[in-house]
């Protein structure tokens, strides 16, 4: 079967390797759709992701879905032919983290595709894979597997704006207008969101935006003649999601954001960091928080997807076999031509 392993900066390759065998409690899952992340990108890009280097070859992928191939010993919930979304977060369930209710910062974490630890936690772009079974949740409704595939990254926009609190009626800046973006403004909308407003730097995800709930975009390169800055186009915002990874854009939130409002970070900055003016979280009482991948919210995302609450298939630009998988990524880094690419079995 193949393989997709990221050795370094700029070096994919397509391997080929037995076919895995599930052990008691797991599934053997055939790729189904698999979305290529922002941190997949950095990856295969830079190496890393923040301070996570790559220091082994590893397989990327964790915004999957599949069907059932193979089932292990004992397991009762999943047969074979079973449509899956698959959940890539293993939390240890025993540390301080878990049993408070945050499994997404357990200290001993196995999110799939990460060079966060050492051996790394191997990812799910390969045309089979084995799962636990906890991890997979069966699907009966039409939603498709490229639908599905979506779960992740739309888990990772509801666990945002869980962290920013109630945003019912308020009105909220978007910095960033990638999937994640999009996808935080369809989780605004659902959690009741009066405006949204997006800013980006290209035109296409900014369109993108507009078309999935946005009221308003703005490039945030290109502000009219006049204005010193966001808040003179757009009004204050009562939240802001950080989404791009930009210390500019970062800026543009505590300038933006009004007197007590919320920032909420969740694009990964550069590693080196940057100058910040920490001063302004004082004196404005500006609430800067972080949110970090997610937690119960696989099972809210699952749901919104299969009762069709939220259309992502806007959303996506083109799937490519895995065997093609370079050139997916290649696509998938250039914002001006997509918005999510996905990788499929041929």
């Amino acid at each position: 079967m193949r393989v997709c392993r990221i050795y370094g900066a700029q070096d994919l390759r397509v391997e080929s390797v037995p076919e895995p065998e599930p052990g008691p409690g797991e599934v053997c899952m055939k790729l189904g759709a698999g979305g290529i992340c922002g941190s997949d990108m950095h990856y295969f890009l830079h190496g890393r992701i923040g301070s996570f280097l790559i220091r082994e070859p590893l397989i990327p992928g964790h915004e999957i879905s599949g069907t059932v191939a193979k089932v292990g010993a004992g397991v009762t919930r999943l047969k074979e032919g079973d449509k899956v979304a698959i959940n890539p977060s293993h939390a240890c369930g025993r540390c301080k983290a878990c049993r408070a209710g945050r499994e997404n910062l357990c200290g001993s974490m196995r999110f799939l595709g990460s060079a966060s630890v050492f051996p790394h936690v191997q990812g799910m772009f390969r045309e089979y894979f084995v799962m636990g079974e906890r991890q997979c949740t069966p699907i009966a409704s039409a939603v498709s597997l490229s639908e599905l595939a979506f779960a992740e990254p739309l888990t990772v926009a509801l666990h945002a704006v869980n962290r920013a609190g109630s945003v019912l009626g308020k009105s909220v800046l978007v910095t960033g207008g990638g999937p994640i973006g999009c996808l935080i403004v369809m989780a605004a909308r659902l959690a009741g969101a009066a405006q949204v407003v997006v800013t980006d730097v290209v035109d296409r995800p900014l369109a993108m935006a507009k078309s999935v709930g946005a009221d308003r975009t703005v490039r945030a390169d290109r502000l009219p003649d006049g204005a010193a800055n966001l808040a003179d186009v757009v009004g204050e915002a009562d939240v802001a999601f950080e989404v791009s990874g930009s210390p500019a854009a970062v800026m543009s939130c505590l300038a933006t954001v009004v007197r007590g409002g919320r920032i909420v970070q969740v694009g990964t900055l550069p590693a080196e960091g940057f100058q910040f003016p920490a001063n302004q979280i004082m004196a404005r009482e500006i609430d800067y928080v972080g949110t970090f991948r997610f937690g119960v919210e696989f099972d809210w995302s699952v749901r919104y997807l299969t009762e069709r609450r939220v259309d992502v298939q806007p959303l996506l630009s083109a799937q490519f076999p895995l065997q093609e998988a370079e050139a997916a990524f290649r696509l998938a880094s250039d914002k001006s031509r997509s918005v999510k690419v996905q990788l499929v079995c041929a």
